[in-house]
């Protein structure tokens, strides 16, 4: 039966990605970038305390192409961190504000973006299509996503909501994510939804 799912949900999104222009005119798959800006302050203590993690650099900016396959593994990766994980706040964890770490049972949002993109990476998916990426909820506070680069768009992994949905069918507000060929460096996003 999941199976079934899976292979049903991979066509209806693959029939969005590819949806003729007067379908698509909506439906923007991709996002719109502005240019540099600066990192989370998350962040930057987080490559402080793992230096390889982001210094370095890629020559080749690789998104990475969708089969059935590898959609198959996005889900079941994003499903084991959401479950696995209990959401909790750095306050509560650390009594910090803002501690960007791979989570051990807990952990708040780019803990679990971070998770994701280590598990993903480690599968075999380019670093460069797998970004962190600062969002706002409809109520003003900040949030983080990992946003997966696919030829098809990109696609949100989030673990308040248990879907993996293309970017702009979510309810955020997207400012800004790491740049693809530089994880220490981040760019802003242009959502003029």
């Amino acid at each position: 039966m999941k199976k079934r799912i899976w292979g049903f949900a991979f066509f209806c999104f693959t029939a969005m990605a590819f949806a003729g222009p007067s379908q698509a005119a909506s439906f923007s798959p991709f996002m719109t970038l502005k240019g540099n800006t600066s990192a989370p302050i998350g962040h930057v203590n987080f490559c402080r305390n793992n230096p390889g993690e982001c210094n370095k650099s890629f020559s080749v900016d690789q998104a990475i192409r969708l089969t059935p396959e590898n959609w198959a593994q996005l889900i079941s990766i994003n499903s084991h961190v959401n479950q696995s994980i209990k959401p909790v706040t750095d306050q509560e964890l650390y009594s910090t504000e803002e501690l960007w770490t791979y989570p051990g049972a807990a952990g708040d949002c780019e803990d679990y973006a971070l998770l994701k993109r280590r598990l993903l990476s480690n599968a075999g998916w380019p670093e460069t299509a797998l970004l962190i990426t600062v969002v706002k909820e409809a109520n003003g506070n900040g949030h983080a996503v990992l946003t997966v680069r696919t030829d098809r768009g990109d696609l949100i992994l989030d673990n308040q909501d248990p879907r993996i949905l293309p970017w702009d069918q979510t309810p955020y507000h997207y400012v800004k994510r790491q740049a693809a060929l530089h994880p220490s460096a981040w760019t802003a996003i242009v959502d003029a939804r």
